[in-house]
C-alpha cells in the first residue's frame, strides 16, 4: 500500500511572495502571489508544496477546500513522519 500524508492548509491569495508563513489553528499558513481566481491560487498551492516537500507536482492532490481558503492536500509517496519532520522546519 502507498503510503499518503495529508496536512490542512490555510491559503491567502494576493500576497507579497509565496511562503509559509507559520501554523494557526492547526493549519499551515500559506501565502501565495496568486489571486484566488481561475483556479490560479490552488495551482500555486499545489506547485509550492511540491517544491517544498520535493516530490512530483502530480503527488500532490488537493483533497477538499478547492473553493475555501482551508484545504487539505495529500501528497502521496511521503510517509507521515517526513512530512512531520519537514513540518517542524517552520515552527523554528
Amino acid at each position: 500500500m502507498t503510503e499518503a500524508a495529508q496536512f490542512s492548509v490555510r491559503v491567502i491569495p494576493n500576497a507579497r511572495q509565496n511562503m509559509i508563513s507559520g501554523r494557526r489553528e492547526g493549519e499551515i499558513v500559506l501565502r501565495l502571489t496568486a489571486p484566488a481566481v481561475d483556479d490560479k491560487a490552488n495551482k500555486s498551492a499545489v506547485e509550492f508544496i511540491a517544491r517544498f516537500f520535493g516530490v512530483p507536482k502530480s503527488c500532490v492532490l488537493l483533497v477538499r477546500g478547492e473553493r475555501s481558503r482551508h484545504k487539505i492536500f495529500q501528497i502521496v509517496g511521503l510517509e507521515v513522519s517526513d512530512l512531520e519532520r519537514k513540518l517542524a522546519e517552520i515552527d523554528r
